[in-house]
């Protein structure tokens, strides 16, 4: 179980450093967006792999925001929440690979995976609609994740 009101505290985070990685990309600083990409991508990874233990942004929400911005924790299901995490680590992981090759229409593509990422972080953020729940539940439906596995949140 994890805290519904937590991740979408992390979700509104991450909104916040992709929309600033992209508009620092569109002014030119190559570099410094190189950076921050890596810099989400690395949290999507820790959220992935441990939840908020490791991750400054999944502690940020946890022990402030979600309480500040939202109130009382409603718990939620984790295995669709952890795999919408690990879609924001294949987009992000695009985002930071296509910057790492370089060149005009990649860094543009990058520019584009993270304004999809945009998309679906401020989803869950600011409506509370996890677009990855959702297709957590579309593959329980057709049998690719386990039926036996709980996926309220994708049900809300």
């Amino acid at each position: 179980m994890v805290n519904d009101r937590a991740a979408r505290t992390t979700a509104m985070l991450v909104v916040a450093l992709t929309v600033v990685t992209d508009v620092v990309s569109l002014l030119g600083f190559g570099t410094a967006a190189l950076v921050l990409n890596a810099l989400l991508f690395i949290g999507f990874v820790l959220r992935v792999l441990a939840g908020p233990r490791f991750d400054p942004f999944g502690q940020l929400s946890v022990r402030w925001l979600a309480g500040a911005v939202f109130g009382e924790p409603l718990m939620t299901a984790g295995p669709p929440k952890r795999f919408a995490q690990g879609i924001g680590v294949v987009f992000s992981g695009v985002a930071l690979v296509l910057r790492l090759v370089g060149g005009d229409i990649a860094v543009v593509a990058a520019d584009v995976v993270l304004a999809l990422l945009v998309v679906a972080a401020s989803l869950e953020g600011f409506a509370g609609f996890c677009l990855g729940c959702r297709i957590f539940a579309w593959l329980q439906d057709r049998g690719v994740v386990s039926a036996d596995i709980r996926a309220d949140c994708a049900v809300r």
